[in-house]
């Protein structure tokens, strides 16, 4: 596996992404985790309770720990408003990203800037050669996002992913990827 020594923070024109704390356990609950629609095709139904996503933010030092993947907080640099999440997973010579961002934030180019700063700084990595990353078929916005962060529609993917938020099967999903 290619490890990744990835920056406690990334900054953008607009955008800082840090690392998570416990801390922002409540503004991460708030903002998105909880919210239905803004989590419909992601992999975890909305948390419920502000403990999930306590433990959710526990997974995700963990996951760090062991050298799988890491994420970043989403945050405006004017407010410092937290407005979503992006994480990454390297794999070999490939990385995984994916995302999600707050809902009052949407259609604002937020998530594209941030998926564009986290493409670009692990394709200048030197053993990262791929950075990949899928949506379901019906998610004509992240579709777009990724288009705009400079992936390449590759294929359509059978029973990729499971979405639980929009159905109990595996749903067909787009793969996008931006090599070097």
């Amino acid at each position: 596996m290619t490890e990744l020594k990835l920056p406690g923070r990334i900054e953008t024109e607009r955008l800082v992404l840090r690392r998570p704390t416990t801390r922002d356990a409540r503004a991460i609950f708030e903002s998105y985790a909880s919210d239905p629609e803004a989590t419909r095709y992601l992999m975890w139904r909305p948390h419920t309770s502000i403990e999930e996503t306590h433990e959710f933010l526990r997974r995700q030092e963990q996951t760090s720990a062991e050298g799988a993947g890491d994420s970043f907080l989403i945050e405006r640099k004017e407010d410092g408003a937290l407005i979503g999440m992006i994480g990454i997973h390297p794999a070999d010579f490939r990385a995984l990203i994916g995302y999600v961002l707050a809902r009052a934030h949407w259609g604002r180019g937020y998530a594209t800037e941030a998926a564009r700063a986290i493409v670009d700084w692990a394709l200048a990595q030197p053993g990262i050669y791929r950075v990949w990353a899928v949506c379901d078929v019906d998610n004509l916005a992240s579709a777009r996002v990724l288009e705009k962060a400079g992936m390449t529609r590759e294929g359509r993917l059978g029973r990729w992913s499971l979405h639980p938020n929009v159905s109990g099967e595996p749903r067909d999903c787009w793969c996008y990827a931006k090599v070097k």
